[in-house]
């Protein structure tokens, strides 16, 4: 039964992958302002400028996502997908659903929230 979720959760990663990728290398590319200079107009600029730290915490974000679909993937060719990286149990079917590149069960990752706050 593992086998079959994991193929559904592969299939899952890799396209959130590849939608991720794309809408970094958009922001990328706004952020490099590919589409045109700054505006001459200052008060345009400030816009545009506060529009550019949305978009680096986007990026920021989504560059995060996806590191954590790309450790799931090669957690999968590796064999040990589904293993907690703390205490090494099976994490659950219904979270692995849920958070598909989780890395904790969540007993580990309840504790290391508490011990965070």
């Amino acid at each position: 039964m593992r086998d079959k979720l994991y193929a559904e959760l592969r299939e899952e990663l890799e396209l959130k992958a590849q939608v991720l990728k794309n809408r970094l290398g958009k922001i990328q590319g706004h952020l490099r302002h590919e589409d045109g200079p700054l505006s001459q107009d200052f008060a345009e600029q400030a816009t545009e400028r506060e529009n550019d730290e949305v978009l680096e915490h986007l990026d920021e974000v989504g560059r995060a996502e996806y590191a954590q679909i790309r450790y799931a993937l090669i957690a999968m060719d590796e064999g040990v997908y589904g293993e907690c990286v703390e205490c090494g149990e099976q994490i659950k079917e219904g979270r692995l659903r849920i958070l598909p590149f989780t890395q904790m069960c969540v007993k580990c990752a309840s504790e290391l929230e508490q011990r965070a706050s």
